[in-house]
């Protein structure tokens, strides 16, 4: 499998876009002409430079508003496509794309088309050149594969071929299957994009609100499982045109977009066995069993505050690390129920994070299927693998670097990894304690930039059997918080990811105060949240008050029942209801810069997150938390 990226698709100028295309390892290049146009250089020059950076360019492109024109602009139009070709020859490529036209001059017509295509790949022919055509979605005649396979078809000549893009196909809703009818030899390079689900202008949506495969609403899976059948086995390319990603990072957006395709053609590999789709082989998409623990990386004071915090939540320290400064604090039992560590060593990789964020959970430990199976996986798509080292009688984790440059651990049951608790840890004295109903971790919530949320999204629905769900707005009085849900069929793993847009936010506020940390709140389950509640006071829990105005609503709304009603209200207490059931959540207050815990309970089949009540929870935290500007103290 070949891959490719359009310059379109990365931010910088050409020669950036070309190293970090480079350092993700692709095959190609797609040269967009403004990217040339705009550079200092001869196309000699361009073309050498790709070529040292060990690429191919695979497409020249785009050329705009050519076939079905009417004398004398069809002229002008063969001279424009000569002009090009003699650049192509200099950049030392052999394939350009030919859009369908959206001129108001152009008049239509497939044998029109085609015997303009016929004369042009005459003329590309005598100079060893081919030509793509590709049907835009609002193209003036041709918007569909169907018509510009026919036109090419009708035009019946070798240097002129059909030319795939995955966007102008969906975006329409032509059907995938029609593809496959079509000879794989005709087509001369597949273009792959993805797109959340809007209702809106096709060229806005288009130029706009690309993504990478895996990113969006798209079913790309479906699309390339028809290119695979034809049996097409050139180039695959990336031609994205999305305002964030000119924004972002290059580097990180190449390595998304090389993570994309090898995820993609992975699910389409499992998805037709019987096809020979040359892709890197690696194991399938892992399923998650639960979070196994989260450690927090703190000074000896902080751990202690941690610790109170976590006493009042009903938790208990029960083992200490054989050899490290590392306690263990539990609640629900020895099998399953919640583990939190709390790491105070003064040298390694929780020390470094301490100095970076100060106290924060920096690591999150997954409980798998198969530990080395996960890593292999997040290897061959690109994850960056973290190891230190470890001491005898230590085991060696396995674990990839994650949100945040925080780590994630994986456990699994079928290796001595299972024992981690009774290899590494040694129980503490037992003490009298009262344990609150916690049961397990319900989620997890990780904040990051906006512009990073598409990259995570990305990274944990490739690595692991989850779903996305629809990206929500949680308004917040400083501005919007986008966040999307990522989590397994099974609810073993849920991971919500909020991406904030300005430090005027809760969200924003935690991210510029603790230098990029990531897990900014963490949700524990409990089977009977009134009865977790009343334990809860008697530990001394402080929760978030919410305004009584809130629950006057709520009974407006809902029309609870008043003996439901006065004890939410009197443990603070938030409610949602929707379809399939209810929804609790009690939360504590801000712990450092925006850190915090919430208690939840699910009834009946709920799926949701609260994200009605968001608004007033984030209210009830910004009057608690120091105005922004403040020194610390």
């Amino acid at each position: 499998m070949k891959t490719s990226i359009a310059t379109v698709s990365l931010s910088g100028d050409l020669r950036e876009k070309l190293a970090a295309i480079a350092a993700a390892s692709f095959d190609g290049v797609e040269i967009f002409e403004n990217d040339f146009l705009a550079f200092d250089g001869t196309p000699a020059e361009v073309g050498a430079m790709i070529r040292d950076h060990g690429l191919e360019i695979t497409l020249f492109q785009p050329f705009r508003d050519f076939e079905g024109l009417p004398e004398p602009q069809r002229s002008r139009a063969f001279d424009r496509a000569e002009r090009k070709f003699d650049l192509m020859q200099e950049l030392g490529t052999d394939l350009m794309l030919v859009c369908s036209n959206v001129s108001p001059a152009a008049l239509g017509g497939i044998d029109r088309a085609a015997a303009d295509f016929h004369e042009l790949g005459e003329r590309a022919a005598k100079r060893g050149l081919r030509v793509g055509y590709e049907a835009l979605a609002w193209g003036r005649h041709i918007n569909d594969h169907r018509d510009a396979w026919e036109i090419v078809r009708r035009a019946n000549h070798p240097n002129i071929g059909l030319i795939l893009d995955s966007f102008h196909t969906l975006a329409r809703g032509i059907d995938v299957e029609t593809i496959r009818a079509i000879p794989g030899d005709r087509i001369f390079i597949v273009q792959l994009a993805d797109a959340p689900r809007m209702e809106m202008d096709l060229l806005q949506w288009s130029r706009h609100y690309r993504n990478m495969p895996g990113q969006g609403d798209l079913p790309i899976t479906d699309f390339m499982r028809a290119v695979a059948a034809t049996g097409y086995n050139g180039p695959l390319s990336l031609e994205i045109f999305n305002d964030q990603f000119r924004g972002g990072s290059p580097k990180t957006i190449a390595i998304d977009g090389k993570r994309s395709l090898l995820n993609l053609m992975d699910e389409v590999r499992r998805a037709e066995p019987a096809l020979a789709i040359d892709v890197p082989a690696m194991p399938d998409r892992v399923q998650v069993e639960g979070v196994e623990f989260v450690e927090f990386a703190a000074n000896e004071e902080e751990a202690a505050e941690l610790g109170m915090l976590l006493s009042s939540m009903g938790f208990s320290p029960q083992a200490r690390h054989r050899s490290k400064d590392v306690v263990l604090w539990r609640q629900g039992g020895a099998e399953g129920g919640i583990n939190i560590v709390i790491n105070t060593e003064r040298e390694g990789f929780a020390h470094s994070s301490y100095l970076v964020h100060g106290t924060n959970a920096y690591a999150l430990g997954i409980r798998v299927e198969d530990a080395q199976a996960t890593v292999a996986r997040a290897r061959a798509l690109g994850a960056e693998p973290f190891e230190q080292k470890h001491r005898p009688g230590e085991l060696a984790i396995p674990a990839i670097r994650g949100v945040g440059g925080g780590v994630i651990y994986f456990i699994d049951s079928r290796s001595e990894l299972a024992r981690v608790w009774e290899i590494e840890f040694e129980a503490l004295p037992e003490r009298a304690t009262k344990s609150a109903g916690l049961v397990a971790v319900d989620h997890v919530a990780q904040t990051m930039n906006y512009e990073e949320m598409l990259t995570w999204v990305l990274f944990y629905t490739s690595i692991f059997r989850t779903e996305k769900l629809p990206m929500v707005d949680v308004v917040d009085p400083g501005g919007l918080v986008r966040s999307q849900v990522i989590e397994s069929e099974d609810g073993a793993l849920r991971l919500t990811l909020n991406g904030a847009e300005n430090r005027k936010t809760l969200a924003g506020h935690f991210i510029a105060e603790s230098f990029g940390s990531s897990i900014q709140h963490l949700a524990f389950r409990s089977e009977d949240i009134v009865a977790t509640a009343a334990v809860l006071r008697k530990l001394g829990f402080k929760p978030l008050e919410i305004s009584p105005n809130y629950y006057d609503d709520l009974e407006a709304r809902f029309g609870l029942e008043s003996s439901l009603l006065e004890k939410l209200k009197v443990f603070n207490i938030l409610y949602d209801r929707d379809e399939a059931g209810e929804y609790f959540q009690l939360y504590s207050t801000n712990y450092g810069e925006g850190f915090f815990f919430e208690i939840v309970e699910r009834r009946a089949g709920y799926r949701g997150y609260g994200a009605a009540n968001a608004p007033f929870r984030i209210a009830a935290q910004k009057r608690a938390i120091r105005p922004l500007g403040m020194p610390k103290r």
